[in-house]
C-alpha cells in the first residue's frame, strides 16, 4: 500500500461512544446526543479520526438500543434527528467522522416490519423474518440456543402457532437475508444516512446475516460474503467512506472474504478472538481463564500475518460488550496509569486501526459491583437466572460478572470528581464507578504525564509516521512469557517496540545479537535512545524507538 494513496482510515484512530454513558444534557441521567456535541473539543484534542456511534435509533430498548424499532429516526431519550444532523455536521467540522452502528441482523419486535408479520404466512412482511414450524411434540424447531440464554426460538405472538428465530433477546427477531426486497429496504435506509453525511458503518454481528438455520449454521453462512458484497456494490460505490465489520468468527483464514482490497468487501474485520482464547470450554467467558501472554501474542502475530499485505485489522482491548483494558489485561491497582499507558503503546504501535472505548483512555476501571440488582445488563442477568438454576452458587456469578459482564463497560464516563462524574446532574441509569474521584478526565486533561497525554501522543504518531500505518511486523521473542515485543519496518526504518506485561522487573534478553540506537517515539517510564544484550526493564515499562534498518 503507497502511503500516498493509503486509505483515510488507516491513519485514523477510532473512538467508540456508548451513548447511553457519555454525557447527559438534560439531567434525565441518560447520555444523549447534545451530551457527545458538548464534548467534541475533548476528541478533537484526543485527534481521533472517527467515533464509532453505538445506536442511537428509536427502539424499546431491551438491548441498549441495539434492538431498532425504526432505522430513521432517533430514540427520543437521545435526542432528535436535529441534534444528529447537528453532530455530523460539527463532527465534521473538527476532520471527524460519525460512523454509525448498523444493526441489521436483527430488529426489534415493536419494528413496523415485525408488528406486521406476525399472525401467518401471508401477513405482510412474513418473510422479513425467519419462521418455522414446531418440532412434532410442539416445541422449538430445532436446539438452536439464544446468545443470551435459552432458546433462541419465540412463538409468533400473532397467534399463528409458529416460532420466530432470535439468535439475542426475544425482542430481537432475526431477518431473514435470502429474502431480496428486504435487503433492498435495507440498503435504501443505509443510502438515506449516507446522505445525510455520516463517514459509514460498523455491522454489529455482521457474520450472522448468512444464517442457515435448517442446518445449524449460524455465523459464516454459504451466502455470508454474496449479501456483503451485494451491500457494499448498493451503497458504498463512489463514496469514500469505512465499513467495520463485527465478526465473532472471523478467522485468519477467512479473513480477506470480508476485507480483501479485490473483494469490494468492507474496509476491515472486527474479531474476536483475542477475547474468547480465555473463555471457559464450559462456561465461557463467566469462568474467563487467566490471561497467559504467550497465547495472547499468538492471536495477534497470526492475525497481524493474515493481513500483512491485505486486508486490514482492527485493532482494540476493550468496547461496550467487554470489561475494562486495564482491569483484564492490566493491573487496576498500584500500577493502573503505568498498565494503562503500556497496553496502549502495544495495541496502537501494531498494523490496523485501533479502537479507543470511551474512558479507556483515562485509564477507567471495571465497575466492581457486589449484587446482582446493580447490573442492567440483558445478557448478563440472564444468565445470572440460568446459571443460578444449573447449580452455579450466586457467589461464584458474581465473581465472574465482576470480572466479564457488559456492564463493567457502560459505567458513566467519568469526567469530573464532582457528583456522578460530571456525567449528569441528575439519577445515572447505572451506577456510577466510585474511583471517579481519582479517575477522571478533569485532572488529566493538562497533566502531561497521564494517560490521557499518552493516548494523544499515540494517536499523533499514528497521524504523522508511514510506520506506524504501513510497517510490516515482525514478532520478538513470542515465547516469553513477561515481555511482548514487536518490530516494524518500512523503507529502511524500523520501530521496535517492547513491553513488560508485567509488575514486576524483568531482565529481558535481545535476541540474535540485537544492539540498536535511535530516537525514542514513546515510554511510559524514561525515555531510551539505545538497546542492547540485556534490557531490564521497569514494572509494565513500554516504549518504542525509532531506528535504521539493520
Amino acid at each position: 500500500m503507497d502511503p500516498a494513496t493509503a486509505p483515510w482510515w488507516t491513519r485514523a484512530t477510532a473512538y467508540q461512544i456508548y451513548p447511553r454513558s457519555f454525557a447527559d444534557s438534560d439531567g434525565d441521567g441518560i447520555g444523549d446526543i447534545p451530551g457527545i456535541v458538548s464534548k467534541l473539543d475533548y476528541l478533537e484534542r484526543l485527534g481521533v479520526g472517527f467515533v464509532w456511534l453505538s445506536p442511537v435509533y428509536a427502539s424499546p430498548m431491551c438491548d441498549n438500543g441495539y434492538d431498532i424499532a425504526d432505522y430513521r429516526a432517533i430514540a427520543s431519550e437521545f435526542g432528535t434527528m436535529e441534534d444528529m444532523d447537528r453532530l455530523i455536521t460539527k463532527a465534521r467540522a473538527r476532520s471527524i467522522g460519525i460512523v454509525m452502528d448498523l444493526v441489521v441482523n436483527h430488529t426489534s419486535d415493536r419494528h413496523d416490519w415485525f408488528r406486521s408479520a406476525t399472525g401467518g404466512p401471508d401477513a405482510p412482511c412474513r418473510d422479513y423474518y425467519v419462521w418455522r414450524d414446531p418440532a412434532p411434540d410442539g416445541g422449538p424447531p430445532n436446539a438452536l440456543q439464544s446468545s443470551f440464554g435459552g432458546s433462541a426460538w419465540s412463538r409468533d405472538p400473532g397467534g399463528s402457532g409458529q416460532y420466530y428465530l432470535h439468535l439475542f433477546d426475544p425482542g430481537q427477531p432475526d431477518l431473514n437475508w435470502h429474502n431480496s426486497e428486504m435487503r433492498a429496504e435495507i440498503y435504501a435506509m443505509m443510502n438515506w444516512w449516507l446522505d445525510r453525511g455520516i463517514a459509514g458503518f460498523r455491522m454489529d454481528v455482521i457474520d450472522l446475516i448468512g444464517k442457515e438455520v435448517d442446518e445449524g449454521i449460524t455465523a459464516n453462512g454459504p451466502h455470508l460474503h454474496d449479501h456483503i458484497r451485494e451491500m457494499m456494490a448498493a451503497t458504498a460505490q463512489g463514496r469514500d467512506i469505512v465499513t467495520v465489520g463485527e465478526a465473532w468468527s472471523a478467522t485468519p483464514e477467512n479473513a480477506l472474504l470480508y476485507c480483501g482490497r479485490d473483494r469490494d468487501a468492507l474496509s476491515m474485520v472486527f474479531q474476536f478472538a483475542h477475547v474468547t482464547r480465555f473463555w471457559d470450554d464450559a462456561h465461557g467467558k463467566w469462568e474467563p481463564h487467566p490471561i497467559d501472554l504467550v497465547g495472547l501474542k499468538a492471536v495477534f502475530d497470526r492475525w497481524q500475518a493474515a493481513l500483512s499485505d491485505d486486508g486490514w485489522n482492527s485493532l482494540f482491548w476493550s468496547n461496550h460488550d467487554l470489561p475494562r483494558a486495564v482491569s483484564t489485561y492490566g493491573d487496576p491497582g498500584e500500577w493502573r496509569v503505568r498498565s494503562a499507558k503500556m497496553l496502549a503503546t502495544v495495541l496502537h504501535l501494531m498494523k490496523g486501526t485501533p479502537y479507543i472505548y470511551q474512558g479507556e483512555e483515562l485509564g477507567m476501571t471495571n465497575a466492581g459491583f457486589d449484587a446482582i440488582d446493580e447490573y442492567r445488563d440483558v445478557e448478563t442477568l440472564n444468565n445470572y437466572r440460568l446459571m443460578r438454576a444449573a447449580g452455579m452458587s450466586e457467589a461464584e456469578f458474581l465473581a465472574g460478572a465482576r470480572v466479564s459482564s457488559r456492564d463493567n463497560a457502560r459505567t458513566p464516563m467519568q469526567w469530573t470528581d464532582g457528583p456522578q462524574a460530571g456525567f449528569t446532574t441528575g439519577t445515572p441509569w447505572i451506577a456510577v464507578n466510585p474511583n471517579h474521584a481519582d479517575i477522571n478526565a478533569a485532572a488529566q486533561e493538562d497533566d502531561p504525564n497521564s494517560v490521557l497525554a499518552h493516548y494523544r501522543h499515540l494517536v499523533r504518531l499514528r497521524r504523522e509516521n508511514h510506520i506506524v500505518v504501513l510497517g510490516s511486523y515482525t514478532p520478538i521473542a513470542p515465547d516469553h512469557p513477561q515481555v511482548f515485543a514487536y518490530r516494524r519496518d518500512l523503507e529502511g526504518h524500523a520501530l521496535t517496540v517492547i513491553a513488560n506485561w508485567t509488575g514486576a522487573e524483568v531482565r529481558f534478553e535481545l535476541p540474535g545479537g540485537m544492539d540498536v540506537a535511535g530516537r525514542c517515539l514513546v515510554t511510559n517510564v524514561a525515555p531510551r535512545t539505545s538497546i542492547g544484550g540485556t534490557v531490564t526493564l521497569a514494572p509494565y515499562e513500554a516504549f518504542a524507538l525509532l531506528h535504521d534498518r539493520s
